[in-house]
């Protein structure tokens, strides 16, 4: 067993420590969203499961031999893509189609060693089980599992901590070798067991799966795969996109693997299947309270999407085959994954205009758990009986039902528009004859009023006392001053300008520019000249001329996710090449779970600038309390008696300098 277990650690180990790895090499590239990472799933799923095919066909139609010789053959093609690591011109143009660019640079990039590491878990347990008949290979199911799992759990806190990107691809790369000579012995012992392994793949099957199990080895971990994108999703959206938050629910959905296929004894349908009430009440509660905590939010949906996963996995392992229908067990397990992707990162952004994934794949889990216990001769709730708990039961469904289609109806019931994208939610919301505004996921993204006197007038986190509204009013240069802003909002920022300004808005997601001149007034009201470029606005500004920016606003939060990409040394190189000496770069930190300030502070330190922060109160009209950091060498305006009055400075001893390679995005939370 023992070169097969190493095998199949070394790697599902690899497999799923290249997933955070690559997807961090592209985030700044593809504007730094939650759906770089649904996209990248997407591909993990669906090469996943061309390699279970691949494994299954192989077992199933091929004779050891040439078994071994195909693998081998397809190993040392997978050598030649190392080392790791996607060359800058696979940066995308602007108005790139980003799913298909990333796909396409995936697949150019991992596609044929993805390919080799993610059939080796089934084909690996395929040899074993020819070699060893008589003895079970699931348990090394689990060891693969468990593999996948430190694998993800040493990624943000040993891995990134500790090395550049260049150098974790360098040393995966290294890993990939040593994993390619380990598969290698393997073909080669199955190689010289050929006439006896032939022997024993020709045993006829014994007891069949039902069809009934069948359906369900799709269908259950299809519904796990979206929730654990959706979870992931709502948790990022809403945070940050970082490897950590990427990491823990693929941990979570890992770890009910591990423990499903380990031991049946694990899995107890009293604990879980019933366990899925109190999860859905967590997850409508934080769904309705958009107010909760970073820990209470985190926590929660960690909770239960574990709870749902070990229902679904445990299901699937309750209805586990006979060995000689191992592969094919295992790719209808790897289809269903794929098939949640595919649901998760193509079809619901095209059928849906908000996001609803996590409302369908919840009820959707929950109904294929009662059909599995329905349908198990085995379960005491067989064939619907008895009534009085199935009565139950379906109860307490359909109110969870309700209670999401609740939730749904709240958010659609004030809005005027919705539209929803590769780059999140748009929705525009009318408050009665007073005012609109514009959300992007749960957090207000500008603000106007429909009385003329007040049209014109910026609100929100943009108002004449926030940091920003003070930069504008304080800058010594009053005319034909140059504006550069990142990210649009609904233009509120246009409100500022003067004749004879020049303001330059960069927006990667076109939509917002659709929303902003439809539905809002305020760049068609300026008095500045406005320009909207489209397309990430790091990679528009590092392919542009110096633009001589007098102030540069940075602003390009997606609902309340920090732009990590817009904040590292490299970012601000790029920003420090369009500024005039004397000009300021605005960063808005506004932020419920992140201190972004001693960050800032630092970055500003390495680059020779000055770093404030500038918070205000709330104050009428619809100025909300903000905190923006303002960084510059231009002592005559951080002397501005307005400037002066509100401006704090409070060190930055203590923070890491942000870089493309590594951020400490926890040491930023607030406690």
């Amino acid at each position: 067993m023992v070169p097969f277990a190493l095998t199949i650690f070394c790697g599902a180990f690899l497999l799923f420590q290249v997933q955070p790895l690559i997807a961090k090499y592209i985030l700044p590239w593809f504007g730094g969203g939650p759906s770089v990472w649904t996209t990248c799933m997407l591909f993990f799923q669906v090469v996943l499961l061309a390699g279970y095919a691949y494994a299954h066909v192989s077992i199933a139609k091929l004779r050891p031999k040439t078994q071994a010789r195909v693998h081998l053959a397809l190993l040392v093609a997978a050598l030649v893509y190392m080392p790791l690591g996607p060359s800058v011109g696979w940066k995308p143009d602007a108005g790139a189609e980003p799913i298909t660019a990333i796909l396409l640079l995936l697949a150019a990039n991992l596609g044929l060693p993805y390919f080799v590491l993610s059939s080796s878990a089934p084909l690996m347990q395929g040899w074993f089980a020819l070699e060893n008949p008589g003895r079970s290979p699931y348990r090394l199911y689990a060891l693969s599992n468990a593999a996948s799992l430190a694998a993800l759990l040493s990624y943000p806190f040993v891995v990134e901590p500790a090395l550049t990107r260049t150098a974790q691809a360098g040393v995966w790369s290294l890993g990939f070798a040593v994993f390619a000579v380990c598969a290698g012995a393997c073909a080669v012992r199955i190689w010289k067991l050929a006439p006896a392994c032939e022997a024993r793949a020709s045993e006829p099957v014994s007891d069949p799966a039902s069809p009934a199990s069948r359906f369900l080895w799709l269908a259950l971990p299809a519904s796990a795969s979206v929730l654990l994108l959706a979870f992931t999703n709502q948790l990022c959206q809403d945070v940050a996109v970082v490897p950590f938050l990427w990491v823990l629910p693929l941990s979570l959905y890992l770890l009910s693997f591990v423990i499903c296929f380990d031991h049946e004894r694990w899995y107890s349908r009293r604990v879980f299947a019933i366990g899925l009430i109190p999860a859905t009440g967590i997850v409508l509660w934080l769904l309705f309270d958009d107010e909760t905590s970073l820990t209470a939010q985190v926590a929660g949906y960690s909770v239960a999407l574990f709870v749902y996963c070990m229902a679904a996995h445990g299901e699937v392992v309750r209805r586990k085959p006979h060995a000689s229908e191992l592969t094919r067990f295992y790719l209808m397990i790897a289809t269903g994954g794929a098939l949640g992707g595919v649901l998760v990162g193509v079809v619901a952004p095209l059928v849906f205009d908000m996001f609803l994934e996590l409302h369908f794949g919840l009820l959707a889990c929950a109904a294929l758990v009662l059909v599995s216990l329905l349908t198990d001769p085995s379960c005491r709730l067989h064939g619907g009986t008895p009534r009085v708990q199935w009565t139950a039961i379906v109860a307490v469904y359909l109110t969870a039902g309700v209670a999401l289609t609740g939730h749904v109806w709240v958010e659609s019931d004030r809005a005027l528009a919705r539209k929803r994208s590769f780059y999140g939610v748009l929705t525009v919301f009318q408050v009665g004859h007073s005012h609109r505004f514009l959300r992007n996921g749960v957090i207000e993204h500008g603000l106007q009023y429909f009385d003329p006197r007040l049209a014109r007038v910026p609100t929100t986190y943009f108002g004449t006392t926030t940091g920003v509204g003070l930069t504008m009013r304080s800058f010594p240069r009053t005319r034909n001053r140059n504006i550069g802003v990142v990210g649009l909002g609904v233009g509120t920022l246009a409100a500022y300008g003067r004749p004879g300004d020049h303001m330059r808005f960069y927006e990667i997601n076109p939509d917002v520019e659709t929303f902003a001149r439809k539905w809002f007034t305020y760049l068609d009201d300026s008095a500045a000249h406005v320009d909207v470029v489209l397309g990430d606005a790091r990679l528009t500004l590092e392919r542009e001329e110096p633009q001589k920016f007098d102030i540069l606003v940075l602003d390009a939060f997606t609902s309340d996710a920090i732009p990590i990409h817009l904040l590292t040394k490299e970012a601000f190189e790029i920003y420090k090449k369009h500024m005039r000496p004397d000009g300021v770069i605005a960063v808005n930190i506004s932020n419920r779970h992140f201190d972004l300030m001693p960050v800032l502070e630092r970055v500003a330190e390495s680059e020779g600038l000055e770093a404030v922060r500038v918070a205000n109160a709330d104050k009428p009209p619809l100025i909300w309390y903000s905190e923006w950091a303002l960084l510059t060498r231009n002592r005559r305006f951080l002397q501005s008696p307005l400037i002066r009055k509100a401006a704090r400075r409070t060190g930055a001893d203590n923070a890491d300098l942000w870089s493309d390679d590594y951020a400490n995005v926890l040491q930023a939370l607030k406690f």
